[in-house]
């Protein structure tokens, strides 16, 4: 189980260029790691816009922006690019990391159940420890409850 003052669970994952990155290279930082369910879907759309249009407001308080979805490399590029995303979007296509944070969970549409993620952002802090975990989020006014713990 994932609690708020434990360690961050570590990761390596791709990015939107193929490149590999893990939690461990943004070593004292303030790391925004936000899982979503599905590039270029309309939620997930306006989270990452979100994000973007605020991304000068979380440099300004050290913090780095990973999302982190299912999707594919080459599904992570076209939706970055398309958007003019500013951050880091990391491909989880085995779904290891959204186990290990424990945002895959089975899910219900139209009476359908089904697996996927549960829309969650974990604020670390520059030691690797979650300041704050913010579950089933929703997208309005998000990102100012994101900036806002990591003032605190």
């Amino acid at each position: 189980m994932i609690n708020e003052g434990k360690k961050a669970p570590a990761f390596k994952l791709k990015d939107q260029y193929g490149k590999t990155v893990s939690l461990n290279d943004y070593n004292g930082q303030n790391v925004v790691l936000y899982f979503y369910p599905k590039d270029d879907t309309s939620g997930c759309t306006k989270e990452a816009c979100s994000f973007r249009d605020e991304f000068p407001a979380f440099n300004k308080l050290n913090a780095v922006i990973l999302g982190v979805s299912p999707d594919t490399v080459s599904s992570h590029k076209k939706f970055a690019d398309k958007y003019n995303l500013p951050f880091t979007l990391l491909a989880d296509e085995e779904k290891e990391v959204v186990q290990k944070y424990g945002v895959w969970k089975e899910k219900s549409m139209y009476g359908r159940k089904y697996m996927g993620v549960e829309r969650t952002t974990f604020v670390i802090d520059g030691q690797g420890i979650i300041k704050k975990i913010f579950p089933k989020v929703k997208v309005d006014g998000h990102t100012s409850e994101v900036a806002e713990a990591l003032k605190n």
